[in-house]
């Protein structure tokens, strides 16, 4: 029993790392950017199916990742559009994109649902081959290298000028845009980086577990809001961006260990839904009770 539960843990952390990446994407849109942006769930399939029909073509498994991070990046271009240039309400533009995207990922992977991998190199199992790596560790540490790599990258960028007028559209549009700044451009350059990322975490997905789906994405956005959540309850929200970032990606790790020992533990993967808006509910209701807790603890003040 505990060797199980072991075992996937192993596995959970390494998936939840690639996951990760998804979950940095979404942290942009919905905490940097406070754009309730639902394409997700296209574009991870998106990436996925980008990345497969490729290698399936013959491309080089690491080459279809930069083809599938431009791939989301259009996919944030079209939300964007239709958000800041047809004034489409932001919720609805990435309804509508993630409902086209069901289409064009067919459309991408040749007309079909799905696209196997098996027996094609993909990156992980290159360095899996060369580094003569178990696929666990494989995995976790392609993970390890993109996820640093990338919250490096993001702490850069956001402390550009452009990176910092991205982050104050978020907290006060009205303000950045008196200072001069066209905050529909960095709206859509935020929703641009935000499923360029999401898409690249579904083409490593999809190498990782050997096949793409069209529905690989369904669920990505609540899998990413539950990582987000569980990252800033655990890890705090007082500390610089790069620690915030970071706490992110171990937020992901988190979650997936989560769900690995309630598997083992027994519970149904039918129920996996319910246990992750279970999770999103108890974190999200953390911080309103340590208020009211510290309210009733703290003494009251004289006069």
């Amino acid at each position: 029993m505990l060797e199980g539960i072991y075992l996937a843990i192993q596995g959970a952390a390494s998936q939840g790392i690639i996951w990760g990446i998804m979950t940095l994407g979404v942290y942009i849109t919905f905490k940097v950017l406070d754009f309730p942006d639902l394409t997700v769930d296209g574009s991870f399939a998106l990436g996925g199916a980008v990345s497969a029909i490729l290698i399936s073509n013959g491309m080089n498994p690491f080459i279809t990742l930069f083809f599938s991070f431009l791939a989301g990046s259009l996919a944030g271009l079209a939300t964007g559009i239709l958000n800041t240039k047809l004034q489409i309400p932001g919720i609805l533009a990435g309804i509508l994109t993630m409902i086209a995207l069901y289409s064009i990922n067919i459309r991408v992977m040749g007309g079909r649902p799905n696209i196997p991998l098996l027996g094609m190199a993909t990156s992980l199992t290159i360095i899996q081959n060369i580094l003569s790596l178990s696929k666990v560790v494989s995995d976790l540490l392609v993970g390890f290298v993109f996820s640093v790599f990338i919250v490096l990258i993001m702490y850069w960028f956001f402390g550009t000028e452009m990176g910092c007028a991205i982050r104050a559209t978020g907290n006060n549009e009205k303000m950045i845009r008196a200072l001069g700044v066209d905050t529909n451009i960095m709206k859509t350059i935020g929703l641009m980086i935000s499923n360029a990322l999401v898409s690249l975490s579904g083409a490593l997905v999809t190498q990782s577990q050997g096949y793409a789906d069209v529905g690989m994405g369904t669920g990505t956005i609540v899998i990413g809001l539950a990582s987000v959540i569980i990252g800033e309850v655990i890890f705090g929200n007082r500390f610089n961006f790069l620690y915030k970032l970071s706490s992110i990606v171990m937020g992901s790790i988190i979650y997936r260990i989560i769900i690995a020992i309630v598997l083992q533990l027994g519970l149904k993967a039918t129920d996996l839904k319910l246990l992750t808006a279970i999770i999103v509910a108890i974190a999200l209701s953390v911080p309103v009770l340590n208020k009211k807790a510290n309210k009733i603890l703290s003494p009251k003040r004289k006069g």
